[in-house]
């Protein structure tokens, strides 16, 4: 998996492009820290456009940076979500626990 993080005015984007699965966690843990750490930033959004696949150990990564997130007082959302990485969210009602663009 590639990732790229990518800094606006007031949000970071975390940009996944791949299979999300636990062999992404370390990768994805030091990508959402510098998207939590940027000074201006109020809301993280993962961009999972280009992601062909995620398991249930992609699932706890994103709770644990939507628990990690709070902790900084920023936000989370998922953004282009397609297909069948959109059937996996809303079948694991992630589509009640972050807001999904």
């Amino acid at each position: 998996m590639n990732i790229e993080v990518f800094h606006n005015d007031n949000f970071s984007k975390v940009v996944l492009n791949g299979r999300f699965d636990f062999t992404a966690h370390r990768a994805f843990k030091q990508a959402y820290e510098t998207a939590l750490t940027e000074g201006s930033t109020s809301q993280v959004k993962i961009d999972m456009s280009a992601v062909d696949y995620l398991d249930s150990s992609a699932l706890g990564m994103l709770l644990i940076l939507r628990d990690r997130a709070k902790e900084t007082s920023k936000s989370v959302s998922l953004i282009n979500c397609g297909g069948s990485v959109r059937e996996v969210l809303r079948v694991a009602n992630f589509d009640k626990l972050f807001t999904l663009e």
